[in-house]
């Protein structure tokens, strides 16, 4: 559903750009290919990106349930040294907004105490549902948390067309870099100006 509406939306905004659409599901993909008439491709959406060379300005529109940028820096750290996932620690919890957990790995955190609207365009000084000033910048704010034994890395997502959020190659590359420097533990973050979602990872060199 939310790459439907990504690809019906981005495709109107930006009808010069070069897409691909990629899903695991055939009827999806054709729904898209018969309503929108953009490229497709049928495999394992992570599995690609983290196989192919990811340009600085090619854009990535995550539309699954699953944190995109954190998995491409797993997969990419993993091709050289031991690494894997760990808990998102219960402290993190208690530094950000409204805090919420699915399971002790992936936290998430939103300004919004609300069900945002779909067409929200993430304006700069009023919120869409409310009217009233934003509180800031939710990504900004994650990158000054201090979590005991951890470093923070924050990939912001940046809003394409109403709804629909997204980050360049270079984004991803930049997070390599910062979290390959140096080995330990990182959690890891993608936000937008509300949203966010949190996990975390520890490598060491092989």
């Amino acid at each position: 559903h939310f790459g439907y509406v990504a690809s019906k939306r981005l495709s109107r905004r930006y009808a010069r750009a070069a897409f691909i659409v990629i899903d695991s599901n055939r009827e999806n993909l054709s729904k898209v290919e018969k309503d929108i008439g953009l490229p497709v491709l049928q495999c394992d959406a992570i599995s690609f990106i983290s196989s192919s060379a990811v340009a600085d300005d090619q854009w990535i529109i995550p539309a699954i349930p699953k944190h995109v940028a954190f998995q491409w820096l797993l997969d990419q750290l993993g091709m050289e040294h031991a690494t894997e996932q760990i808990d998102v620690p219960p402290t993190t919890d208690t530094k950000i907004p409204n805090p919420f957990r699915i399971n002790s790995k992936t936290l998430y955190t939103s300004y919004a105490t609300f069900i945002c609207p779909d067409v929200c365009n993430e304006p700069d000084e009023l919120c869409t549902y409310t009217g009233r000033p934003r509180k800031g910048n939710l990504f900004d704010e994650l990158k000054h948390i201090e979590v005991a034994d951890f470093e923070i890395v924050v990939v912001r997502s940046w809003q394409l067309a109403p709804g629909v959020g997204g980050y360049p190659g270079n984004s991803l590359a930049g997070a390599l870099n910062k979290i390959s420097a140096k080995p330990g533990n990182y959690l890891v973050a993608t936000s937008c100006r509300c949203h966010g979602v949190l996990d975390a990872l520890r490598w060491k060199r092989a």
